[in-house]
């Protein structure tokens, strides 16, 4: 169960972070959702983000995914970093395709994280699967 304390903790620490995230602000990106150990965010695909074949660079979903990874390891109160991350695509998206990444956390222990993030299109179609591994640093959104 989440208190009110810890999720105006996770709205803090992500905000804190967020603001300060210029790379997922310059792809358009938007944090939807946060609680504690989840996070939701938003990407369109531009003219800007496809490839040679008219789809969505993959680099730029995973940086969707990333980012939806970061919000969600960032929001107990430490500031955390992404030790690894595999990625699995499973279908394209194109240009104008809103996309959704949703991050849950799945385990925590100490320091060490392990979260998977879903890439969705608007039509709920999984385009890719991120499971990335967190580790988080002694210093809080305080320091």
């Amino acid at each position: 169960m989440v208190t009110p304390a810890d999720q105006e903790l996770a709205e803090r620490s992500v905000a804190r972070m967020w603001s300060g995230d210029a790379a997922s602000g310059a792809l358009g990106m938007r944090l939807l959702e946060v609680a504690p150990g989840r996070a939701v965010v938003t990407m369109t695909v531009r003219e800007d983000m496809v490839n040679g074949w008219g789809l969505a660079h993959g680099g730029l979903i995973a940086s969707l995914a990333d980012s939806a990874f970061a919000a969600a390891c960032n929001s107990r109160g430490t500031v955390t970093v992404a030790a690894g991350f595999d990625i699995t695509f499973l279908e394209s998206a194109r240009l104008g395709d809103e996309l959704v990444a949703t991050a849950e956390e799945r385990a925590l222990r100490g320091r060490s994280g392990l979260y998977d993030v879903s890439v969705r299109r608007a039509d709920g179609t999984v385009v890719a699967e991120l499971r990335g591994r967190s580790r988080s640093t002694r210093r809080t959104i305080e320091d």
